[in-house]
């Protein structure tokens, strides 16, 4: 029986032509085409891509990730053949990522605030408005003259939010 074992393990080695072979994984192996999944079934008779973002965080480094996954979602509309009808709005601690006064902000978080600039003048060049909450700004003192171009400070976020989805605007949240 252990023969039969041993004459096993000789043939899958001598079966096996790469198991020794200098090439790297993936050398031998012929590229793939791989097609980005659709949302076909929820896009199905749909033109207009209606939907407001309500963006609420503190973090500087969360907003550039979240802010890389809208102009994703603008994209795929597009890609997809829906125009984008898309609002951010920010409330809360998010307007004073939205500001040009840094005084309050940390040094670390300067980098990630010139990003989150960068891609939001960006995602309004492919059409996207932007908002920020009035009572947001006063309750957490960010002069309305200091946010950053595009961006129109509104009276109430909520009222707004409320306003959207009487239109027919999907509402995100994002926290």
């Amino acid at each position: 029986m252990r023969n039969i074992g041993k004459l096993v393990l000789i043939t899958s080695l001598m079966l096996s032509p790469n198991l020794f072979a200098d090439d790297k994984p993936g050398d031998n192996v012929a590229p793939v085409a791989v097609s980005k999944p659709d949302d076909s079934d929820a896009l199905k008779g749909v033109e207009k891509g209606k939907v407001i973002f309500d963006i609420n965080m503190a973090s500087a480094e969360k907003m550039t990730l979240y802010l890389m996954v809208i102009r994703e979602t603008v994209d795929d509309l597009k890609r997809q053949g829906v125009e984008p009808d898309v609002i951010l709005a920010f409330r809360g601690m998010s307007v004073k990522l939205i500001s040009r006064d840094r005084e309050d902000m940390e040094l670390t978080d300067y980098e990630h605030l010139d990003k989150i600039a960068t891609q939001l003048a960006d995602l309004q060049k492919e059409g996207v408005r932007m908002e920020a909450c009035s009572v947001a700004t006063r309750l957490f003192n960010v002069d309305n003259g200091t946010l950053l171009d595009g961006i129109k400070p509104v009276g109430n976020t909520f009222v707004s939010l409320t306003g959207y989805q009487a239109q027919g605007y999907a509402n995100i949240p994002i926290y």
